[in-house]
């Protein structure tokens, strides 16, 4: 079903990383396009397109996965941006992240994320999240 699929987002700069996100995503037959941003700059630039070119990331059903801690510009300073910006405010957001720093959570639920996952230590425990991730996109109606 072509309508079902979601745009996800990967905004991560660890390589190792963006790999256990997408083993995971291929254990659990999670099909949906990745696209990948090194940095907060380079996902705003994915979802906004540069010198009147289209985004590169579809503006329909879009679901981006945040890391917190990145150069140039990190998840708490891409979210202020997103949010401020009329056309890409309302893009779902889920943070996952190795901060448990209360000020991190906070400050990410202030710019409404749609959760605040803490990177697990294992992949097992990982696959398991994204399986219930993917449980959750397709019980929710996304525009």
């Amino acid at each position: 079903m072509p309508e079902r699929v979601i745009n996800i987002l990967l905004v991560e700069d660890d390589e190792v990383d963006v790999m256990n996100v997408k083993r995971a995503f291929k254990k659990v037959n999670i099909t949906n396009p990745v696209y990948l941003a090194n940095n907060g700059l380079e996902a705003l630039s994915m979802l906004r397109g540069n010198s009147g070119q289209s985004p590169e990331v579809p503006a329909e059903r879009r679901l981006v996965l945040l890391d917190l801690n990145m150069p140039k510009m990190g998840g708490i300073e891409f979210l202020q941006e997103l949010r401020s910006d009329p056309k890409l405010k309302t893009t779902p957001v889920v943070v996952m992240t190795t901060s448990n720093q209360d000020q991190d959570r906070v400050e990410a639920y202030n710019l409404n994320v749609a959760g605040y996952i803490l990177k697990p230590v294992t992949f097992a425990k990982f696959v398991e999240i994204m399986a219930t991730l993917n449980r959750y996109w397709i019980l929710c109606e996304m525009p």
